[in-house]
């Protein structure tokens, strides 16, 4: 028996489980119930990727292990990555790391106590009325992934939701491929199918997409900025293409550009979605926190889980994880969505940092990704055998150039003098610069001129 008088069944290496039975007899019925002879059947491993018992590690002492890391790291290029295109490297204030490392935060996982993890619901109802505010939208989630997967699941809302039946999903022909490919893979085992709309110069080719939009469509997708740093105009022309078919209209941004340009909700977008952790988190090329806003009337359909408050038996304010529609709360046929891993950390980290900017702070911060943005193009242009912008619009942190030279071989010049940018065509570089790469831009203008007059 257990500490509690709870039965304990005992694994073949002794060690005690209070959850699953591991014994014998009760193994050989359950695969007996399955109709295989062994555990090892019911999982098909192929053999060259199998534990055989060791690791082949050689045990190391700490300070040769740390030896080894630092070397290993130390191969790494140190350059200045200019390279944008989703990943954008904000600068993030000590104060963020300071409070969500303390140990009340860096041990709660996912807030299923209220009565223990007051402080952190009330972090992550904040978030929410933070993009609440920001996107003009009633309801947001404080737990998605990644830019990504919210629009995965803003695609997969519009399919519930629809009163009619319907598709096809429109994004931009630019939408990059990685944020496709996971759009693709959330709508793999519906009837959703994905179809890209032309662009114009950057942005929405609105009327070649009046021209694709029929009643089967579920949902129209636009970014502002766009994947090429351009700020997205009539923005409220292609809201009001969708709902003419009864389809919703997704809109992609973050919280910094929210900050500046036009409410999502008065150019008539239902959902909103982008990556969060452009605040909090510096760029990780992989990690991110998903943004998703939506309006009330969906408040039912949308992944995750909400925080909300109330009051207690005493009358004070109180918070609670509130609206959990994934399956791991609710029966499985009626949940919304499987996402389960909590970013909520993440959220705080994104909702601490916007406190300490505050509604000035963040204008500031977004003005500056505009001038900083136009006055590198202009500097760039100005060198022989370059085009900058490309696009004859306004940009937001970055923009295209065109080069006389191929891109490919100006990228790997820069790189040798410490610059990295995105080479997307053959005589295109895209180039993003932030807050973060500022006092660098001299030295990188300087390195185009000169990989430029070889």
């Amino acid at each position: 028996m257990g500490d509690g008088g709870t039965p304990v069944t005992r694994t073949p290496d002794g060690a005690g489980s209070p959850y699953a039975p591991h014994d014998d007899a009760e193994t050989a019925a359950m695969l007996s119930a399955v109709g295989v002879d062994s555990t090892e059947e019911l999982f098909d491993v192929p053999e060259s990727v199998r534990f055989d018992g060791d690791f082949g590690i050689e045990p190391r002492s700490e300070r040769a292990v740390r030896e080894e890391v630092a070397a290993m790291l130390g191969r790494n290029d140190d350059l200045v990555e200019l390279l944008g295109r989703g990943h954008y490297d904000h600068y993030v204030p000590s104060l963020v790391d300071h409070i969500s490392q303390r140990a009340e935060f860096l041990t709660s996982y996912t807030q299923y106590q209220p009565e223990i993890a007051q402080g952190f619901l009330q972090v992550l109802f904040e978030y929410q009325s933070l993009f609440v505010e920001l996107t003009g939208l009633e309801i947001v989630n404080c737990s998605m992934y990644d830019a990504a997967t919210a629009l995965g699941e803003a695609a997969t809302l519009a399919d519930r939701v629809r009163s009619a039946s319907g598709h096809r999903v429109l994004v931009p022909e630019q939408l990059r491929a990685e944020r496709r490919d996971v759009l693709e893979n959330y709508v793999s085992g519906t009837d959703l199918v994905v179809e890209p709309y032309p662009m114009a110069d950057g942005n929405a080719d609105r009327e070649s997409l009046a021209d694709l939009l029929d009643e089967d469509a579920v949902m129209v997708y636009a970014e502002t900025p766009t994947v090429r740093g351009t700020i997205e105009e009539g923005l409220s022309e292609l809201a009001d293409l969708a709902h003419d078919q009864d389809a919703l209209f997704c809109l992609g941004s973050d919280p910094v550009a929210l900050s500046l340009l036009e409410e999502p909700a008065s150019v008539g977008a239902d959902v909103v979605v982008g990556d969060a952790s452009v605040l909090g988190l510096p760029a990780s090329y992989g990690m991110g926190l998903g943004l998703f806003a939506t309006r009330e009337e969906y408040v039912r359909q949308v992944p995750g889980r909400l925080v909300g408050a109330s009051d207690d038996a005493d009358g004070r304010r109180a918070y609670t994880l509130t609206l959990q529609t994934r399956e791991q709360h609710i029966r499985k046929e009626r949940a919304t969505s499987n996402i389960c891993t909590n970013q909520a950390w993440v959220a705080l980290r994104t909702a601490i940092h916007a406190a300490w900017l505050g509604p000035s702070g963040l204008v500031e911060e977004a003005e500056r990704a505009v001038t900083q943005a136009r006055d590198l193009a202009a500097r760039l242009d100005a060198v022989s055998g370059v085009d900058a912008p490309v696009n004859d619009r306004h940009h937001f942190r970055e923009f295209v150039a065109r080069t006389d030279r191929p891109a490919d071989d100006v990228a790997a010049k820069l790189v040798d003098r410490g610059f990295a940018v995105h080479a997307i065509d053959d005589h295109e570089l895209q180039i993003c610069a932030t807050d973060h790469d500022e006092a660098t831009l001299d030295e990188f203008v300087a390195a185009v001129e000169e990989v430029l007059e070889q």
